[in-house]
């Protein structure tokens, strides 16, 4: 709104400046709303004066800053995905590492399994038809067990596990098993080893065996397989267990057929309760083997053996292998010598029935048998 001009003169010429029909009272209140439109609009102009400074003195501050021409908003978003991503990223790495931990760790535990022992094999007849009518009675009450029995064939006694990566290792621990002798032989001192088996035990009942009764040879049967145990492990092969070596003699074992786990989740003792104080017979230790697990058994049901070793004096009924050796040579040389008397035999009759007639020979040949015989009666 434009001000109203000031009045030109005083008195009698503000009475000439009114305009007509206007009063003195009218006057006075449109001054007033001029001076108040006045004051609010110069307020308003302090108002945006001091806005506008503000705003210049943050501006001018802002340019100074390092991030000035960056989008906040956009570079804290922009971080707060990345940082999920990289959690993502790391529990998926975390995760595949677990997995790969896991495979090596497998990996690591098949490649140590046992798949090579030191045997003790069971030879005696009466232990080995002791175990086989157990195992009878206990299929018999559970035909599903048949699949857990072992070959009596198989029938031993462990006396020390071991892995063997490779045919050097194989060797090597022939090489090992070889050098036992002579320590075992030591350990003995000329006695033997009378191993006796008595009663039937199990472990966890998952696992059957007949049990080797408590003596001076068990106790000589420890410090042998201590001793081997010794020369394996200074040839850098991984032999032995954690857990304390208790020998004895398995029958069954769950283990022997996966399917049969899901059926039979442990043995009952009762099966077995007549057989539990059964002794089974001895036998003599005169032989260690090198047995290998994985490999094909013999058809006898025996391991395959890579190597042997026999211990003491060999038995009265084995024959040692020069008198085998000696054996064949006699058994050659009688078939020979029975070959060519034929030949001469048939040769000399054809040569006869070429000089003279059959029947002149027959003949001649007759008379002397009969003459010989008039001697001999003589």
């Amino acid at each position: 709104m434009a001000l109203r001009p000031a009045a030109a003169g005083a008195g009698g010429g503000a009475g000439a400046s009114r305009a007509a029909g206007e009063s003195p009272e009218h006057d006075g209140l449109e001054n007033v709303l001029e001076k108040k439109i006045f004051k609010e609009n110069k307020e308003s102009i302090e108002e945006r004066k001091e806005q506008c400074a503000s705003a210049f003195s943050i501006d001018s501050l802002m340019v100074e800053m390092p991030f000035v021409n960056i989008d906040i908003e956009d570079e804290f978003a922009i971080r707060s995905t990345s940082e999920v991503n990289i959690k993502k990223k790391r529990k998926r790495t975390t995760g595949r590492e677990n997995e790969e931990d896991s495979e090596r760790k497998k990996k690591k535990k098949k490649q140590s399994q046992p798949n090579y022992f030191i045997s003790i094999p069971i030879t005696n007849p009466e232990i080995t038809s002791g175990v086989q009518a157990v195992q009878d009675t206990i299929i018999q009450k559970d035909h599903r067990l048949s699949k857990a029995m072992v070959h009596c064939g198989s029938l031993h006694v462990t006396l020390l596990v071991m892995h063997l990566s490779s045919k050097e290792e194989v060797s090597t621990a022939v090489g090992a098993l070889s050098d036992s002798k002579d320590l075992v032989e030591d350990l003995l001192k000329g006695k033997t080893v009378d191993l006796s088996f008595q009663g039937i035990d199990h472990f966890k009942n998952e696992v059957g065996f007949v049990k080797l009764a408590e003596s001076d040879h068990t106790a000589i049967l420890m410090e042998i397989a201590e001793t081997i145990k010794t020369i394996f492990q200074e040839k850098g092969i991984l032999a032995g267990e954690d857990r304390a070596f208790k020998p004895h003699l398995t029958f069954m074992k769950l283990s022997k057929s996966p399917k049969l786990r899901k059926q039979v989740k442990k043995i009952d003792p009762s099966l077995y309760e007549k057989f539990k104080s059964h002794y089974f017979g001895d036998e003599i230790l005169h032989r260690l083997d090198l047995c290998s697990m994985l490999k094909k058994k013999q058809p006898n049901g025996y391991y395959y053996c890579e190597s042997s070793v026999i211990l003491g004096e060999k038995h009265a009924a084995e024959p040692d292998d020069a008198e085998l050796v000696s054996l064949s040579k006699r058994l050659v040389e009688n078939a020979v010598l029975k070959a060519v008397q034929q030949y001469l035999e048939e040769t000399q009759n054809k040569s006869k029935q070429t000089d003279g007639s059959p029947v002149k020979t027959e003949e001649a040949a007759s008379g002397s048998k009969s003459e010989n015989e008039n001697d001999n009666s003589k």
